[in-house]
């Protein structure tokens, strides 16, 4: 079998529209359990479009400047939102079970999004720029000393740490979470687990 024939198949199995984009879903959807997945994206989506902002602009904008300072404030509290949901979105999918029925991956793609984000936003926090970064990036230096990484990252190094908040660490995380939807499309989000004893007669 080519590889044109292969991406043919996963195109019209995998990405199909109607798989994708269901016009239906179950009942069970409509519960409130559901949607902190959704807020969660939502709240990514404000952080992009800030830190966007913030970054054409620069960082005397957003430090001196009123509207600078209000793109800083939405920044900061989207993500206190952003982890507020997320967490609130792992306990429920962990009492839900929602690994069941060959969704494991999901779960990992979720831990995995969950670390990264947080490495993301002590990252984001080292950039402040007042006296608590200052002092968190002199400890957080001794930390990766004494793990013995800061020959792949300097974390006294503001440019890296730049470069690693605003464009690495942001695509890898935008990248692990298409794939973590695209899984959720595929498997379907996972049935109360009452529903589904109720499925299989327990």
């Amino acid at each position: 079998m080519n590889l044109s024939k292969k991406i043919k198949q996963f195109v019209r199995k995998d990405l199909d529209l109607d798989v994708m984009l269901p016009e239906k879903l179950p009942v069970y959807v409509s519960s409130f359990v559901y949607m902190f997945g959704v807020l969660t994206m939502a709240s990514l989506f404000v952080l992009i479009i800030s830190g966007i902002v913030m970054v054409l602009e620069g960082p005397l904008w957003y430090q001196y400047s009123s509207l600078g300072l209000f793109f800083r404030s939405v920044h900061f509290w989207g993500a206190q939102v952003f982890f507020f949901f997320m967490i609130v979105h792992m306990i429920s999918v962990f009492f839900m079970a929602g690994w069941r029925e060959g969704r494991f991956l999901t779960w990992i793609l979720g831990v995995m999004l969950f670390s990264i984000s947080m490495f993301e936003a002590f990252v984001g926090y080292l950039l402040g720029g007042g006296f608590f970064a200052q002092w968190n990036q002199v400890q957080a230096k001794d930390a990766m000393n004494s793990i013995g990484v800061t020959g792949f990252i300097n974390i006294l190094n503001n440019s890296s740490l730049y470069g690693l908040h605003v464009v690495i660490l942001p695509l890898v995380i935008i990248a692990l979470l298409g794939l973590h939807l695209y899984i959720v499309r595929r498997k379907g989000v996972v049935p109360p687990i009452d529903i589904e004893n109720k499925k299989n007669g327990k």
